[in-house]
């Protein structure tokens, strides 16, 4: 998308510099955004099954499990029976996860302190109150 002076064409333009400026502070971990967002996820809820991990993503169940066995490949996560019923199979973080994502979460919390110093507090307040308003929606 060209820049044609529209404020849709300057809103993209900052999520397209967000996002690779995200990317690149994902190449030290070597971990892809899904397995990010997996993460996330995880560490905000807790322990929870495939399928609830799925919902949360917004992806196809056959999906996350690609994206779980990628994580306990690395050791980030692991599968344990579901206390609750335990022909059920929970993913929970493990320490490394947790660690990982705790960097990583400060790596970018970093880099969006980069973007967003051009803007004074002032300005930061009015862009994040218009952000919520549209993230809210009508």
């Amino acid at each position: 998308m060209e820049d044609d002076g529209s404020l849709a064409a300057a809103f993209w333009q900052v999520a397209r510099r967000l996002r690779h400026q995200s990317r690149e502070a994902l190449a030290p971990w070597g971990i892809s955004p899904s397995q990010l967002r997996a993460l996330d996820v995880l560490l905000r809820h807790g322990p929870v099954r495939p399928g609830g991990l799925a919902e949360h993503l917004h992806i196809a169940p056959r999906s996350a499990t690609e994206v779980v066995d990628a994580l306990a490949e690395r050791g980030l996560v692991e599968r344990r029976p579901d206390p609750a019923d335990r022909r059920a199979t929970q993913v929970v973080v493990t320490g490394a996860g947790t660690a990982l994502g705790e960097a990583v979460r400060a790596a970018r919390a970093a880099e969006a302190d980069r973007v967003f110093a051009v803007l004074d507090d002032a300005d930061r307040a009015e862009l994040h109150r218009l952000l919520r308003r549209l993230a809210d929606g009508p």
